[in-house]
């Protein structure tokens, strides 16, 4: 994967899923670590998927408010021009997942914690693996930070969307020097 800075070409593209009950939005954008899939809700943000190979072409009829508010703060963060997030998310996990992604979120942009750490910031330091389970599943890599949470020994360790895209995010941070 060849990762640079330039994101003058964020685009996005816009699908519809879903019934009205269940109404879905897809879209696909570049960026820096290549295309990333993000799917919402009405009510919020569900899902940022890495895609490894080219998206589909998609037409953006739909101007849902969650996408586009979705893409304009990611293209910001890619240019260094934002640290936090303010996007309604809906998240779907155990009590247990959802309180190790409520801790992401509270990880200061360009910081680092361990898994043992943030295990007692929930309260019982032997639950590391639990934790970085539960961080393996985090459905909004980026903007729930996940990539922030490093081994105990500060090695680069498990990320969805592969180390060198963890590496880069947390170069890009200032957390990481080269």
């Amino acid at each position: 994967m060849n990762v640079n800075r330039a994101t003058s070409d964020l685009t996005y593209n816009l699908q519809e899923e879903g019934t009205s009950l269940s109404k879905g939005y897809t879209t696909y954008i570049k960026s820096p670590l290549g295309p990333l899939q993000v799917k919402s809700k009405e009510e919020g943000l569900t899902a940022i998927n890495y895609c490894d190979n080219d998206p589909p072409e998609l037409s953006d009829r739909n101007q849902n408010p969650i996408l586009k508010k979705t893409v304009n703060q990611l293209k910001e963060y890619f240019e260094g021009e934002r640290k936090s997030f303010d996007i309604p998310l809906v998240l779907k996990g155990t009590h247990f997942q959802q309180t190790v992604w409520e801790q992401l979120q509270q990880i200061p942009y360009g910081q680092t914690i361990t898994y043992g750490e943030l295990a007692k910031r929930l309260g019982d330091p032997q639950k590391a693996r639990a934790v970085a389970g539960a961080n393996g599943l985090n459905p909004i890599p980026i903007i729930i930070p996940c990539h922030r949470v490093i081994g105990s020994d500060d090695q680069l360790t498990g990320y969805s969307g592969g180390i060198e895209r963890k590496q880069y995010l947390l170069q890009l941070e200032g957390a990481l020097l080269l």
